[in-house]
């Protein structure tokens, strides 16, 4: 979207990388990326959902899902604004032969060094292009060594706004407040990308979906690495006594 000449600030780029959490802050960001701009909230084209973090879920209650809480409307607002700013059909942004999505999947080739090997939809309903763990983890890596511009623009503004990137309490936003120059972001069913700015990535997909692995993996990495982080340890509790952690057998 940046190469397409997409112009926001530093912290409306945040969450168009995000898989936040749908807090009143996320929302309320999103809400004026849009309006500011004179896009109708009715035009965008992600599921609705309640918010993704805990908290924020919770919070939410009975109310009726939205397309705003749901974690993936940063980046359909970032999608709208891109055909705005490029004279591009705002009604049809998701189709595969849309200009944008074209755009999309050229880069994430590009940057991955390997093709699309297939093309389904994100729980968003946005397209989803497969691409393999070695492709996820060079493309990340490829992403925070350039000295391109855009791409450092994407890693100032997830790095200076991680509570965008996921939220508050997070173990993304954790990392990255922690961790000196981490970038680091979540994805749907057990996939994580850690990098450092020298280009080593850590690159994830827990087979079942589930999140408790992924601290433990990446504790063991950073060990060997020699790269200090908080103690993310999963403990496993006997009773109201801890008997034991998840462990990496890496």
């Amino acid at each position: 979207m940046l190469k397409a000449g997409l112009k926001v600030e530093l912290n409306e780029l945040a969450i168009i990388c995000a898989s936040h959490s749908g807090s009143q802050k996320h929302i309320d960001l999103v809400t004026n990326m849009l309006t500011t701009r004179d896009i109708s909230i009715s035009q965008l084209k992600n599921a609705v959902d309640k918010p993704l973090g805990e908290k924020e879920k919770i919070a939410w209650g009975e109310k009726v899902p939205s397309q705003l809480a749901q974690n993936c409307s940063g980046k359909h607002a970032g999608m709208l604004i891109t055909c705005q700013q490029n004279g591009w059909d705002m009604k049809t942004y998701l189709d595969l032969n849309h200009p944008l999505q074209v755009a999309i999947k050229n880069e994430i080739e590009d940057l991955s060094g390997e093709k699309v090997s297939a093309t389904s939809v994100d729980g968003c309903g946005a397209p989803l292009f497969a691409i393999s763990l070695i492709g996820l983890a060079k493309a990340i890596s490829n992403l925070v060594k350039s000295k391109d511009d855009i791409y450092q623009q994407i890693v100032s503004a997830c790095t200076k706004y991680p509570e965008l990137v996921a939220g508050d309490g997070r173990l993304t936003t954790r990392m990255m407040k922690a961790v000196p120059g981490l970038f680091m972001k979540e994805g749907a069913e057990g996939v994580q990308v850690c990098a450092l700015s020298d280009g080593r990535v850590i690159a994830i997909k827990i087979i079942d979906g589930s999140w408790r692995p992924v601290a433990p993996i990446i504790m063991e990495v950073f060990k060997r690495w020699g790269v200090e982080m908080p103690d993310e340890s999963v403990k496993i509790f006997g009773g109201a006594s801890v008997i034991g952690a998840v462990i990496a057998n890496i």
